[in-house]
């Protein structure tokens, strides 16, 4: 899952991005409202962590620009403002949820994955894909009733391939999922890490479509 982070201070947004990508979601952060509209429009982002006061464009706005424009990826907003009326403005512009600073670390994350969990048709918390069972909300993945062991990235990887049924991801998409926006190494790090999964997982999970990429297969 991929996420944006649009938060001024510097220290708390590459701490935050640092947590997350060891929970293992892709992160990307930018520090000004005018360059996090800009990246949430241009990007595929699974959710948005959204300062409101933020130079060149405060969050209120950015949210109601991208609501405007019909994306509907789910913001999370941060402030440190305290008030039912801040609280409410932020709703209704158009935001998901709300999270008052300063605020635990294990709440926000709480909060990222029950709102990747609300959204549209992979909604639901466990992904069932044949023998597999790939539960996003304890981050845990069974074969036939027993629990595999993953490390953050293997999961990520795998979670993708679930959401995405049994349709072809190219190395591509999966990068821009997986990695984050900075991610400049070799592409073929997505191999790696399905041979891995195939190591675990077992033979005839994932498929190789010659050509075009990847898919997951009951």
């Amino acid at each position: 899952m991929r996420l944006l982070i649009v938060e001024d201070e510097r220290r708390l947004a590459l701490s935050l991005a640092k947590g997350l990508r060891a929970e293992g979601f892709a992160v990307d952060v930018v520090h000004d409202g005018r360059e996090g509209l800009h990246r949430a429009q241009e990007g595929a982002y699974d959710l948005i962590v959204l300062d409101i006061m933020l130079p060149g464009m405060n969050g209120y706005r950015v949210c109601g620009a991208l609501r405007a424009a019909g994306h509907e990826v789910p913001i999370l907003m941060l402030t440190a403002k305290d008030g039912e009326y801040d609280e409410a403005e932020g709703l209704d512009t158009g935001a998901d949820d709300y999270l008052t600073k300063p605020f635990s670390y294990v709440v926000l994350v709480a909060r990222v994955r029950a709102l990747l969990r609300r959204r549209g048709a992979g909604a639901s918390p466990v992904l069932r894909v044949g023998a597999l069972a790939v539960d996003r909300g304890a981050r845990r993945v069974e074969r036939d009733g027993d629990e595999v062991s993953l490390t953050a990235k293997e999961f990520s990887v795998l979670e993708h391939l679930a959401m995405n049924g049994g349709d072809v991801c190219s190395k591509a998409d999966i990068l821009e999922h997986v990695w984050d926006f900075a991610y400049d190494g070799d592409p073929n790090i997505v191999e790696v890490y399905v041979s891995a999964l195939r190591r675990k997982l077992g033979p005839g999970f994932i498929e190789t479509v010659r050509g075009a990429g990847y898919r997951l297969r009951g």
